[in-house]
């Protein structure tokens, strides 16, 4: 399968492309490259987040993998079977999707985690190339807002028609968007994210399955 997917010096964004290349110097034994989507492409469920963390995915090429957002989602995607093994951090952990897919709205890591709009139209068409990819596509679990935005505009809808908010969902022809807020440290530092919480969208994920 010709998937499209960012090559290692991608440089369709030259202020990521610039960033990746500072931290190249200052972290050389580090992935530092845009991140490649984790599990099958035959998946039902599609997990789309942010952006690769700088010290998270940025560093170990695994999304979610290095930082604090995968400490939850991880062990999450165990608990209700889209999983197996036990998560520690790093890419060579034993951890196996199961009927799951994990990838970012955008690819490459962002200054500051704050990617431009512009960054996240220029990568968009990696991900409509994945989804049109995943012929047995069923749910899509969008972490935030930008990856939710980005998702309906790569299902051609209007963003005006379907609110984010946590555990909203959204049918859209035969896939349903179901979103959450993001698993980052903030959030759940915060209370904005509890365990439950995310633990109930999963549970929604599985019912709509």
């Amino acid at each position: 399968m010709n998937l499209a997917v960012p090559d290692k010096d991608c440089s369709l964004c030259p202020r990521l492309k610039g960033f990746i290349d500072d931290n190249r110097i200052k972290f050389p034994d580090k992935f530092n490259a845009p991140v490649p989507s984790f599990g099958s492409i035959d998946a039902r469920l599609l997990v789309v987040g942010l952006a690769p963390g700088l010290k998270g995915a940025n560093f170990t090429g695994r999304p979610f993998t290095g930082d604090y957002a995968g400490d939850l989602l991880y062990p999450t995607l165990v608990k209700f079977g889209f999983a197996k093994g036990v998560f520690a951090g790093h890419p060579d952990d034993g951890v196996e999707l199961l009927d799951a897919r994990i990838t970012n709205a955008v690819r490459c890591v962002p200054p500051e985690n704050k990617p431009t709009g512009e960054e996240i139209n220029t990568c968009r068409p990696f991900l409509i190339d994945e989804i049109a990819a995943m012929k047995n596509l069923k749910v899509i679990l969008c972490l935030g807002l930008i990856s939710h935005n980005s998702v309906l505009k790569t299902l051609g809808e209007k963003l005006s028609a379907h609110k984010f908010s946590h555990a909203a969902q959204h049918d859209i022809g035969d896939i349903i968007v179901i979103d959450s807020y993001h698993c980052s440290r903030y959030n759940t530092n915060t209370g904005r994210l509890t365990t439950e919480m995310f633990e109930d969208v999963f549970a929604q994920i599985k019912a709509a399955f």
